[in-house]
């Protein structure tokens, strides 16, 4: 008997340490997939392409879109979930944000794990760089939307919290193992 892959996406605010704590699941042994938005930023700059957050938006959406599909659809069974850097929902998100829309096909399509962990807003920690080039109220901003996203696709939000990395990790092994049984 086949069984499908687990799929637990982290998402939330730019710069909220989502990226960070994948990081340390990673080397925890869990298999995990990149942020597209990064990935999209750091293809589209070494190609030339124009497809980038500060100058077209919705392109950058539309091919994150195309990214966050590619790696749902690598995901492989395992005695452990695939931890995602944003998914979908953050891809169509971004979409609408920039005044463009995903057919609703698009989030039922391909459906990840229930429950959904976000980074809130922590400026403590924020910092823009040369691929995240908004500032801390523009991450506010997508936060929120994404808070209000998430549930309207079905999904069950549990936030992540404010702490030091091993806490965090800590956090997430007893969340995972209660709500992702």
């Amino acid at each position: 008997m086949t069984t499908s892959p687990r799929r637990i996406v982290i998402s939330g605010c730019s710069g909220g340490g989502k990226s960070t704590l994948i990081a340390a699941m990673a080397a925890r042994g869990f298999p995990t997939m990149a942020e597209p938005g990064r990935e999209v930023v750091r293809a589209e700059r070494a190609r030339g392409g124009g497809a980038l957050p500060w100058t077209a938006p919705a392109a950058f959406a539309e091919t994150c879109l195309v990214r966050a599909t590619r790696d749902f659809d690598a995901a492989r069974a395992g005695p452990r979930p695939t931890l995602y850097d944003r998914s979908l929902v953050d891809a169509v998100a971004a979409l609408e944000r920039a005044g463009g829309q995903a057919g609703p096909e698009v989030l039922t399509a391909r459906r990840y794990d229930r429950t959904v962990f976000l980074a809130p807003p922590w400026p403590d920690i924020f910092a823009a760089d040369a691929e995240r080039r908004h500032d801390f109220p523009a991450a506010e901003a997508e936060y929120h939307h994404l808070l209000r996203r998430y549930p309207e696709a079905g999904y069950e939000v549990v936030l992540l919290p404010k702490a030091p990395v091993p806490e965090r990790v800590a956090f997430l092994d007893a969340a995972l193992a209660e709500h992702c049984a």
